[in-house]
């Protein structure tokens, strides 16, 4: 039976109902549901509600929800995108260089982060060319830029400490003509000298692993066409002024793919060819096209070629003294302490010399020597002048 009050309802039991001796029993405060009083009741609902559609907003196809942005680092910039092969990576001021990739059809348009240090190859698979950097060619494989723009001249050349004190390049050409004489100029010279090869030799491929395993960066020769030519002769598929241009760059790529892992070129004689706008126009066009270097041995003071490397990006050297051109020590010997003078007044200096066996045994003689006066030896590309770098 229920009494009305002025508090609510109260259930009394029946006498009937209840055990012998106990009297009516009320309900703990507790155990009451004051939710289920007006006001609670409404705000109950009200939040399961809330709780319903936030449930199926979550569980939807995402339209409320922020797409993912995912962030891709990767070594290097895919291979694959054509277009990057149209454009030159941006030059470095020394932190990480950060390059957008056009993104192609399916693909998130990564970002990709590459630090410049990583750039040149590994020591421990530098004698490996590198396929990104290889044209197959009729006549063997030719340098060319990567897709993501790198270049033979980053990639191939020898590191160095980067201090601001005297340096001396040396550059020892001349080898593969005689086995030898390669041999003995590999394993005798410092890793630090850097080694022409001559693209009339023998066996250049070996070569060059042998050179590249031994720490050496290294360059081809090209020969040029001298000064009363052909009395005079470089030897076979000489550049020349009189040529056309076809044939000049045939003879050109000849000589570029007798190996690989070279930083850049060297002239063998020209002193005719690179006083020849034209003449010199043509191969330097063709140099920053792929990407390599250009070494002047200083042999003519004529020479275009500081010219026509900076017209065409093409990394330019000069030669201030050739070592050997009096094949005795002491005269050898000489001239590299004439390279060690110029050094401490103008920050570097570059000699050129000949793999015979005096100037082997002098250079390696003398390095040894200047390193303890503070002298750096370092490879070509170290006092090589890049447009590209500023």
């Amino acid at each position: 039976m229920r009494q009305a009050t002025g508090h609510g309802v109260v259930q009394i039991d029946k006498e009937i109902d209840r055990p012998l001796g106990q009297a009516p029993k009320r309900r703990p405060a507790a155990a009451r549901t004051p939710w289920l009083r007006k006001g609670t009741v409404a705000a109950s609902v009200g939040v399961l509600a809330v709780v319903a559609v936030s449930a199926g907003i979550a569980w939807r196809d995402k339209p409320f929800r922020v797409p993912e942005v995912v962030a891709e680092v990767q070594p290097a910039v895919p291979a694959a995108a054509p277009a990057a092969a149209q454009h030159k990576a941006p030059a470095s001021n020394g932190g990480p260089t950060i390059i957008k990739v056009n993104p192609q059809a399916g693909d998130s348009g990564a970002i990709v982060i590459r630090d410049p240090s990583a750039v040149s190859q590994n020591e421990r698979i530098a004698h490996l060319p590198d396929r990104a950097l290889i044209e197959d060619s009729a006549s063997g494989p030719l340098p060319v830029r990567a897709a993501d723009g790198r270049r033979p001249f980053d990639v191939y050349a020898r590191a160095w400490s980067g201090a601001r004190g005297a340096r001396v390049a040396i550059v020892i050409g001349g080898l593969g003509l005689s086995q030898t004489g390669t041999q003995q100029a590999i394993g005798r010279l410092p890793p630090e000298i850097t080694l022409g090869f001559a693209p009339q030799g023998n066996s250049i491929g070996r070569w060059m692993q042998e050179a590249r395993r031994e720490g050496h960066e290294i360059v081809m020769q090209v020969p040029l066409e001298p000064f009363d030519f052909p009395n005079v002769n470089p030897g076979r598929n000489t550049l020349t002024v009189d040529a056309s241009a076809d044939e000049n760059l045939k003879n050109l790529r000849w000589a570029l793919s007798r190996t690989t892992n070279y930083t850049a070129v060297m002239n063998y004689m020209g002193a005719r060819f690179s006083t020849s706008p034209e003449a010199m126009e043509a191969m330097m066009a063709e140099l920053g096209k792929r990407g390599i270097g250009y070494v002047d041995d200083g042999s003519t003071a004529r020479s275009l070629a500081p010219e026509f490397a900076l017209k065409n990006a093409v990394p330019f050297a000069a030669g201030d003294a050739i070592i050997d051109a009096v094949q005795e020590r002491s005269a050898i010997l000489n001239k590299l302490d004439e390279l060690e003078r110029t050094a401490r007044a103008k920050g570097f200096a570059i000699g050129t010399g000949n793999a015979f066996d005096v100037t082997v045994d002098a250079v390696a003689s003398w390095a040894g020597e200047a390193r303890k006066r503070g002298i750096e030896i370092v490879p070509i590309s170290a006092v090589a002048s890049d447009p590209e770098r500023g």
